[in-house]
């Protein structure tokens, strides 16, 4: 039996990026292969749990939609954990920070966000790209990459009218994205 590290599981909206506001249960997974500065998740508090306890648990919600977050989902993430929630109805969707390839869970995966924090992300394709802004060049996240959907957000909040600014700058690629369910105060 595996044991994946769950850092929590909950239901709410999303905040960010092209499905703001959906209602969905986010099952955020503990561990990163980065160290961000600006990251809000915990990633020393987890609980060890199969993927029956994480399907008991999303089933108690009234809502197909789950949001697979992190830390980075991808260090832990596999076919066997994403094929029982496809075959009872769930949709996914894969924030990664996309840095790790993931041939095998594409079959699974309904929508896929990329959110790069370095240049050196090795999926350049999906649904959309999130760049956490912080004043860096936005040309190394459109050279090769091929995204439905280009969205700049500000950083924990803090630089909105730079983040703002830099949309407007440049025309219709970029969408601001804002992190909602922090200006709701919701988790």
């Amino acid at each position: 039996m595996k044991w994946y590290k769950i850092n929590e599981t909950f239901y709410s909206i999303q905040g960010e990026g092209h499905h703001t506001g959906m209602p969905a249960v986010f099952i955020r997974f503990a561990g990163c292969n980065l160290a961000c500065s600006f990251c809000d998740t915990d990633h020393s508090t987890y609980k060890e749990l199969t993927q029956l306890d994480v399907m008991n648990e999303v089933k108690k919600y009234p809502c197909k939609n789950i949001v697979l977050t992190g830390g980075e989902p991808t260090l832990q993430l596999d076919p066997e954990f994403c094929y029982p929630l496809k075959e009872a109805g769930y949709q996914l969707h894969l924030e990664t920070n996309g840095t790790i390839g993931i041939p095998t869970l594409i079959p699974f995966i309904d929508w896929l966000t990329v959110s790069p924090k370095a240049e050196g992300f090795r999926i350049r394709c999906g649904n959309e790209i999130k760049v956490v802004y912080t004043g860096q060049e936005l040309h190394p996240y459109q050279i090769d990459t091929n995204f439905h959907h280009y969205y700049l957000q500000p950083c924990s909040g803090e630089n909105i009218s730079e983040t703002l600014k830099a949309v407007l700058d440049r025309g219709n690629l970029w969408k601001l994205s804002v992190q909602l369910h922090k200006i709701l105060e919701v988790k």
